[in-house]
């Protein structure tokens, strides 16, 4: 089960994976309390919302899980790279899962400040004995062995306050999953991962640009203005309420002024007056357009300093705000840059909110074993069963439908491969990439070695 505690809206997903293909069974949408800017500030009012939402997906699915993977949001998180280093054996030894657990932790063993957790940890490649480029070492002989990764840490206190939401609400957790991984698992092809792309999750009360190159997360920013801003520019320059205000937004509001028509006219109702007041789709327009240029205006300013623009993918969108209309052309003129609109495509979910939700599990569900046994050295749960068992199961499922219904969902699907076979299917790093059609630009090339190495 996926959760994705958002500032406007906390969504639950059940999913089942059958043959690598990840089928949603139940879902589940409770509107926020008790958050700002993606961080909890009411435990109380949270915890209630998200046993509804919980309940919800699962009375859809008709099996409830006690297992959850949750995003962790991009407020304040660092991104840092890694080197560990620890010896096998005097003599050549086979390598095992406990000598990449040594490893990952040797990666680990540096001061945080209190204040900081790390949530996530990434492999980039594995070194034997001076060998690069190693995706799974285990089962090949050495005496030494290295690991460098990227690491993503948080405050301590979002990760405590959505640890207490859990074991309120009766949930254990799985693992984190970075929000920003999530959607991009999703929201971009490989090429896109794999060349470098600007992802864009514009939400009710922030919007956050990740830089996603070589299939992982390079660099964020962050602005605290999203949706909700948008509803209050609406209402404030309407002169109606907040109520009213969200209804036209998502009703008659266009992003791009140039795609409107002001013969167009819908009633607003004006605080203090009886009767509504008829107001064109063009003038609604330009409220918005003027709230979406100040947002795209600085987040494209921290982004351009990296030369994120340069890279081959252009941008793409998604979050509940991209599904107001004529955005993608607006953002194409106020970036100067490709762009386009991600929405889930799965019955149900045929809304951009519900991106970062389905990434979490569809993400999970893709983790190989090497990546899941790294992710163990910082929560224990995440190599526990390879998935949650259900607690209440249907009386017409024997207990052998059962198993095979939920035994890949989440996490170890591909625990049948072989190492090699791994190295094929999983890491961005392993030397043995598919051809590409054509060599990208020198820019393209060398961008990251100037930012981000």
């Amino acid at each position: 089960m996926g959760l994705d505690i958002g500032t406007t809206a906390i969504r639950v997903i059940v999913g089942e994976s059958i043959n690598e293909h990840l089928n949603i069974i139940g879902v589940g949408s409770e509107q926020s309390q008790g958050l700002k800017d993606g961080v909890i500030v009411d435990i109380d009012k949270v915890v209630a919302a998200t046993r509804k939402a919980v309940h919800q997906a699962q009375a859809k699915a008709n099996v409830k899980f006690d297992q959850v993977v949750v995003g962790v949001p991009a407020k304040e998180m660092l991104i840092e790279p890694v080197k560990g280093m620890a010896i096998v054996a005097d003599q050549p030894k086979e390598i095992t899962d406990q000598e990449v657990r040594n490893v990952a932790s040797a990666a680990l063993s540096r001061n945080l400040p209190p204040e900081r957790e790390i949530v996530a940890i990434t492999p980039q490649q594995f070194i034997v004995d001076g060998q690069a480029h190693i995706v799974d070492p285990r089962g090949m002989s050495a005496v030494r062995i290295e690991m460098e990764a990227l690491v993503y840490s948080v405050p301590t206190l979002v990760v405590n306050n959505i640890r207490k939401v859990l074991e309120r609400t009766g949930l254990r957790l799985k693992h984190f999953v970075l929000n920003s991984l999530a959607l991009s698992t999703v929201a971009l092809n490989d090429g896109e991962q794999d060349f470098g792309t600007i992802l864009m999750d514009m939400g009710g009360a922030q919007s956050t640009a990740y830089v996603i190159h070589d299939h992982q997360l390079k660099f964020i920013v962050e602005d605290d203005e999203g949706g909700d801003n948008l509803t209050k520019d609406v209402s404030v320059v309407l002169n109606t309420s907040m109520t009213s205000a969200e209804k036209i937004k998502r009703n008659y509001g266009v992003a791009n002024p140039r795609s409107t028509s002001d013969s167009e006219k819908f009633p607003v109702e004006i605080v203090g007056q009886d009767d509504p007041v008829l107001v064109d789709e063009t003038y609604l327009s330009e409220i918005l357009e003027a709230r979406f240029e100040q947002i795209f205006d600085r987040l494209a300013a921290k982004l351009e300093q990296v030369h994120a623009f340069d890279l081959p993918g252009g941008v793409v969108i998604t979050g509940g705000v991209a599904e107001t209309m004529s955005l993608n052309s607006l953002a194409a003129e106020l970036l100067d840059a490709k762009v386009r609109i991600y929405t889930p495509k799965e019955m149900g979910l045929r809304n951009s909110s519900f991106a970062t939700v389905l990434g979490l599990i569809t993400y999970a569900a893709g983790l190989s074993e090497i990546e899941l046994l790294v992710t163990s050295v910082i929560n224990h749960n995440a190599l526990s069963a390879t998935a949650s068992q259900p607690a209440v199961q249907k009386e017409s499922e024997s207990a052998q439908t059962s198993d095979s219904r939920f035994s890949t969902f989440g996490f170890g699907n591909r625990s049948n491969q072989t190492p090699s076979q791994q190295n094929q299917a999983k890491s961005p790093t392993t030397a043995a990439k598919k051809p590409k059609q054509s060599e990208p630009k020198n820019k393209f090339r060398n961008f990251f070695n100037k930012f981000f190495d």
